[in-house]
């Protein structure tokens, strides 16, 4: 198990603003991707609005209204520490709908949102019915508040719903009773996987966890992955990065290009590769990466 050194402590000097850090040490909770961190380990404390939350933070960063001030306070703390990160959220949520967009084209109908996050703009069952009513997908997280809010969104639909688990463990995953209804393991399904295996250590086997996925799914599946990529930002953010994450004792961990496409396993990475998510097949003028991540779609032959 990797050795954690000390936490940080309110007062200690990290030549940034110190708020990110006082504030981090009273999160309770760890949130899902696009984020700082996510927990598959401590249970979420009790509601309140007045701490700040980095699921409702997130929403924040991605223009949604389900957020308090506290949330945004603290967003706009972690923006002066790293300007570029709230930035990556975003790429990495565009690159998110190009990517299921893709998958449609290719017939993919089924589609499981594993660490799902906070419903924002263009989530994954809005694309995929704008294509193809009848198609199904399951949001699977481990914040119940992620889910309370997707089920509610989604109470009316027949189609789409929301599951409170552990991706950690895919076979309780996979034979849900909501999986079981709305997933056809027989038909090819597309796994998504944004921004979650970053928070995985070494020794929750995040390889393992993709490999136990696909093998349960038939050729003509595919998965959607973004990892962090501490080799594509500065060595000070690098720092600041870990040193945030130490201070919520949660993991941030520094794969290196290789080490992300071997996520993918025995899969077909599609054009272009393992790349930037700004870079992955454009909709739009190419601006620059910010560095924080690396993106790619594989598909099952």
């Amino acid at each position: 198990m990797r050795r954690r050194p000390a936490r940080l402590r309110p007062g200690r000097s990290s030549g940034r603003p110190a708020g990110v850090f006082n504030f981090s040490l009273t999160f309770g909770v760890y949130p899902k991707g696009g984020g700082i961190g996510i927990s598959h380990n401590r249970p979420p404390k009790r509601f309140n609005p007045a701490v700040p939350n980095e699921a409702r933070m997130f929403d924040y960063a991605m223009g949604g209204k389900d957020n308090y001030r506290a949330d945004r306070d603290a967003a706009h703390l972690i923006g002066t520490a790293l300007p570029t990160a709230l930035a990556a959220v975003r790429e990495n949520r565009q690159f998110m709908r190009r990517a299921v967009r893709h998958l449609l084209s290719a017939g993919v109908r089924q589609f499981l949102d594993l660490g799902c996050g906070m419903p924002g703009r263009g989530n994954v069952h809005e694309l995929v019915a704008a294509v193809d009513p009848s198609a199904t997908v399951v949001y699977v997280d481990n914040e119940p508040m992620v889910v309370n809010h997707f089920q509610a969104l989604l109470s009316s639909s027949s189609v789409a719903t929301a599951l409170l688990a552990d991706i950690r463990r895919p076979g309780d995953v996979l034979s849900s009773p909501e999986a079981s209804r709305l997933i056809d393991l027989r038909r090819p399904v597309g796994i998504v996987l944004a921004a979650v295996l970053h928070y995985f250590e070494d020794e929750d086997d995040p390889a393992g966890v993709v490999k136990e996925f696909v093998s349960a799914v038939p050729p003509g599946s595919h998965v959607v992955l973004t990892h962090y990529h501490a080799e594509g930002i500065p060595a000070e953010d690098r720092a600041v990065t870990a040193e945030f994450a130490e201070s919520l004792d949660v993991t941030m961990a520094e794969r290196d290009r290789a080490q992300i496409e071997a996520l993918f396993g025995e899969l077909v990475l599609v054009e272009p590769g393992l790349v930037p998510p700004p870079r992955w097949r454009p909709d739009r003028p190419l601006r620059d990466p910010t560095g924080w991540l690396l993106a790619g779609v594989a598909r099952k032959p």
